[in-house]
């Protein structure tokens, strides 16, 4: 019996796949991302760009993270490789087209008459994940956002543009998940390009806070709940007396260096 029982664990353990190399998209990361003196962390896409090994060894990590099964993880582990895929995936789509000045001049494909594919490539199914054929948007939408139904998702993926919250210079992990999901909600919200309240009190936040307004509690005074929650004390200060959203902003250029 002992046999059979270890000969059995021996065998799933054999079937199952790989582990996705998190150590070499750190160094990736690590090497092309950088912190710029205006808040926004930069791609260093020209270099990449024209480093074979390094596009190669990006298209390898994509390559592990959709032979693995999310569906069977817990859920951190589940989230940081969703999230993961997501960035990943959108680092190969700049990389693939650069130089851009926006990700939005890239159309997707294969999808018929849907005008929404002009505007972007989140339409393009480029990853299979469990049999599953995924866009961007599939992931964002269809897994990410209704699976774990936490806003601050929209701070841990990245757009490739200098509007979205930063792409981490490292990859995510379950084991640090809740608090890289808290610091990234907390440099976002406290940063001019998530929320800006201007001299007469009125308040412009990004235009995440108006595109995926019900993840964030579906009215503005949610919207600014969620924000307080999250403001360092000067902000939370300015934003004491704010009742509802005067403005919206989103800063589409490419997040390059």
């Amino acid at each position: 019996m002992r046999f059979f029982l270890t000969a059995l664990a021996a065998l799933l353990l054999s079937a199952a796949p790989a582990a996705a190399d998190e150590a070499a998209y750190d160094t990736l990361l690590a090497r092309y991302v950088s912190a710029s003196a205006d808040g926004v962390n930069r791609v260093d896409y020209a270099r990449w760009s024209n480093s074979r090994d390094d596009r190669a060894a990006l298209d390898a990590y994509v390559a592990e993270l959709a032979g693995q099964r999310p569906s069977t993880f817990e859920r951190d582990r589940a989230f940081a490789t969703w999230v993961n895929l997501y960035n990943a995936v959108t680092l190969q789509v700049i990389l693939e087209r650069y130089p851009i000045a926006s990700i939005r001049d890239i159309r997707s494909e294969g999808t018929g008459l849907d005008p929404r594919a002009l505007i972007g490539p989140w339409r393009t199914k480029r990853v299979t994940v469990e049999g599953r054929r995924l866009s961007l948007d599939d992931i964002e939408n269809t897994i990410l956002r209704p699976t774990f139904r936490d806003p601050r998702v929209h701070y841990a993926i990245n757009c490739a543009s200098i509007g979205c919250p930063n792409l981490m210079p490292r990859a995510w992990r379950a084991e640090n998940l809740e608090a890289d999901l808290d610091a990234a909600a907390r440099a976002y919200v406290n940063h001019p390009r998530g929320v800006s309240v201007n001299a007469n009190g009125t308040l412009r936040v990004s235009s995440i806070y108006r595109w995926f307004r019900a993840d964030f509690g579906g009215t503005d005074a949610n919207v600014i709940a969620h924000l307080r929650r999250y403001a360092l004390p000067e902000l939370a200060a300015r934003l004491s007396g704010a009742t509802r959203i005067a403005g919206h902003g989103y800063d589409w250029a490419l997040n390059g260096r």
